[in-house]
């Protein structure tokens, strides 16, 4: 079976928060607002304000910072008692995920408003889930994707360059994860074969940020929304969300997995500059052409992504520290099994030093 999934309605634009209240109250009227306080203070407040004028009733609840069971219970138990029939996601990829796990067990409609674009996590129909200590533990899979996703482009210019740039190595991903799983005639994330327009979109994600994505970073960093980084923002969230849904996971998202078995400096890295370098161990476990390899590398030094193990906070990992990451990559229901061949402990420690060795020596 094909299955082509994507979020019932997705809004891109200036303002986007306060230009579409209609798409908000015609999914319910008493909302929980789901922020951090870091969120809450820069927009939260300004659109809790918003809301409250259009005459909907919010319940406004800080985001304790960690995507886990114990946070996810604790929203889903706030919302119970003040009988919310709506979950509004503000922030970053960890709030999104929560309140996408919270509208699930409630069985109520689920509004997803990022702040940044750093993930692909806003249209998707599943959520990361951790320990409240950051380990990755397991995917939480849901019906439907988001009722709403509202991407204000205003917002995330002003956010940091960093975190879009983050947005930008977690969507390179996207291509080179859906082409080992078409080559493996694997599943994708919803448990499908893949449909062409999954992967026709995965292929628009990495030509789109190859072609804007250097001058989509100057304009975060003017605090400007130009046509470039327009076309990021939706390739880092739109096209990748579904694209990487649709086309499928590989080594790279399971390889950044396997970094959270690991302590250490390597946790105050973004999810997507772990995930740069994930890709790059896929493209070497692929033993793909030094071309393509050189291709990735230089735009992600160009945009700041680590591509060495010092970068990583990794200088003096042993070969023992590198294989605790090749084991917790490919514990069993791991994504790197959709690769077309089969990937040991290893041979992930062994991509990993090759990529540290290869990029020292060039560049």
């Amino acid at each position: 079976m094909k299955v082509f999934t994507s979020p019932s309605r997705y809004i891109q634009g200036k303002n986007a928060l306060f230009h579409n209240i209609k798409s908000i109250l015609n999914l319910g009227s008493h909302p929980l607002l789901l922020a951090d306080d870091v969120v809450y203070d820069i927009i939260g407040s300004r659109f809790e304000k918003h809301l409250a004028q259009e005459g909907l009733i919010v319940t406004r609840l800080s985001f304790n910072g960690e995507a886990s069971e114990n946070e996810i219970n604790r929203v889903t138990t706030v919302a119970k008692e003040k009988k919310n029939d709506l979950i509004i996601g503000l922030g970053g990829g960890k709030t999104i995920d929560s309140a996408k796990a919270v509208a699930d067990l409630l069985g109520v409609p689920v509004v997803i408003a990022p702040t940044v674009a750093s993930t692909d996590a806003p249209t998707s129909a599943l959520s990361v889930i951790y320990s409240d200590e950051g380990t990755f533990e397991k995917y939480m899979f849901y019906s439907k994707n988001p009722d709403l996703v509202l991407v204000d482009t205003t917002v995330i210019s002003k956010a940091p360059k960093r975190l879009l740039a983050s947005g930008m190595a977690d969507a390179l991903a996207t291509w080179v994860e859906a082409r080992a799983v078409q080559q493996r005639n694997g599943e994708t994330m919803v448990g499908s074969s893949q449909t062409l327009a999954g992967l026709a979109i995965a292929q628009v994600c990495e030509k789109t940020l190859f072609a804007d994505g250097i001058q989509a970073l100057a304009a975060c960093e003017a605090q400007a929304v130009t046509k470039a980084l327009d076309n990021v923002i939706e390739a880092n969230t739109l096209l990748s969300g579904i694209g990487f849904e649709s086309g499928g996971l590989a080594a790279a998202h399971a390889i950044h997995n396997g970094f959270t078995a690991l302590t250490g400096d390597i946790h105050h890295l973004t999810h997507g500059e772990k995930v740069a370098y994930g890709t790059l161990t896929q493209l070497f476990l692929e033993n793909r052409s030094k071309e393509e390899i050189d291709k990735y590398i230089r735009f992600y030094r160009q945009i700041g992504m680590p591509t060495t193990l010092a970068e990583m906070h990794l200088a003096q990992a042993s070969y023992e520290d590198l294989l605790k990451v090749g084991r917790q990559a490919t514990v069993k229901g791991e994504t790197i099994h959709q690769m077309p061949f089969k990937v040991t402990p290893e041979a992930v420690a062994d991509a990993l030093i090759t990529v540290d060795q290869y990029v020292r020596e060039l560049y």
